[in-house]
């Protein structure tokens, strides 16, 4: 897929609203590239692990608790044949996200048709995040779980078709965000798994993506070994760029395989806190330059080429994270900023 963002704004997924239709035509009217909206605040089922979790199997959702967790007491073997027929027949409406679960996804799909565009991006819960976090009943996390983890990548891979099935009937093209927000522990005594296993599983969602015809994004707030996200099959990598931006200049190399097949930046510049009134989108413009400038210019210290002009057509601009745990007010700060820090950085302000 040949694209240029130039600097279009889009979001990560979460909000602090609970009104669905208001919310949806905010994001239409506000940022280039529109999402779905995580309604967290409207319920327990909007929580981005038990959004995706209705048909895992052996999962138990219990919203009196606000709990979802794995029971792996007994033979589990009926669970995972129920899960894994939809799968080997490719019955991609079987991985489908639920109404009840995910409001802002049906939402937006009756309001964009009124709208004109070319780009619409949703987002999955990444394996390796639902993995770490929903555990078995006695607190084992589910991606070391021989069984389970398997289920927990071939989930996010059919949901994330689904989505862009879905989203390809409203624009022609589609941006699918892989969120990881667990990716910011890898490398910490909190995560055992390898480096290799990693790629493996996010690559295994990519690949259901872009067989599907989308782009393939992935997020994780925080910091990170971005090594390890630049060497899966991601086309667009997704960084807290207010708060880690210079972190990513520690990986010249990567970043310039990254770039030279085709990879775009969604720089996260502007804050999605009380920081927001500490700034101006000028001011933010001006730091993802400099910031631009400096991974460039460490680059050429190691021996590796990077302009910063190549940026130009390959960046977005999004919140530092999603939004879904700020308050509505200060969400209702980032939106324009974010707005008008796009227009400063293509120039049109």
């Amino acid at each position: 897929m040949s694209f240029e963002f130039n600097f279009l704004t889009t979001l990560i997924g979460s909000v602090p609203y609970q009104d669905t239709r208001a919310t949806c035509r905010q994001i239409i009217d506000t940022v280039d590239i529109p999402i779905w909206p995580q309604m967290v605040r409207r319920g327990f089922r909007e929580n981005m692990y038990t959004q995706y979790g209705a048909v895992l199997p052996a999962v138990v959702i219990d919203e009196d608790q606000q709990k979802i967790q794995f029971d792996t007491r007994g033979d589990l073997t009926p669970a995972l044949e129920t899960f894994y027929t939809p799968f080997l027949e490719d019955d991609i409406d079987y991985y489908r996200l639920r109404p009840e679960y995910a409001h802002g996804f049906y939402t937006l799909q009756s309001l964009l048709p009124e709208f004109a565009g070319q780009w619409v991006k949703g987002q999955v819960t990444g394996p390796i995040s639902m993995g770490l976090t929903v555990t078995d009943q006695d607190l084992r996390s589910s991606l070391y779980h021989e069984m389970l983890s398997d289920a927990l990548v071939k989930n996010a891979a059919m949901n994330a078709r689904w989505q862009v099935r879905q989203l390809k009937t409203l624009r022609p093209n589609v941006i699918l965000f892989v969120d990881e927000p667990y990716m910011a522990s890898f490398g910490s005594a909190f995560i055992s798994i390898s480096r290799e296993q990693v790629v493996g599983m996010l690559d295994e969602v990519m690949d259901a993506i872009h067989a599907e015809g989308a782009l393939a994004g992935v997020h994780c707030c925080a910091n990170t070994d971005w090594s390890v996200l630049l060497g899966t099959q991601v086309d667009i990598l997704n960084l807290d760029a207010y708060g880690y931006l210079g972190n990513l200049a520690l990986y010249p190399a990567e970043l310039r395989h990254f770039l030279d097949r085709g990879g775009a930046v969604a720089w996260g510049i502007v804050p999605n806190n009380q920081e927001i009134d500490m700034v101006t989108p000028a001011g933010l413009a001006q730091q993802l330059r400099e910031g631009i400038d400096r991974i460039c210019q460490k680059a050429a210290l190691r021996g590796v080429t990077i302009q910063p002009e190549e940026f130009e057509t390959r960046s977005l601009v999004t919140p530092a994270c999603g939004l879904g745990s700020t308050t509505p007010e200060i969400a209702d700060r980032v939106l324009p900023v974010l707005a008008q820090t796009g227009r400063i950085l293509r120039g049109i302000d």
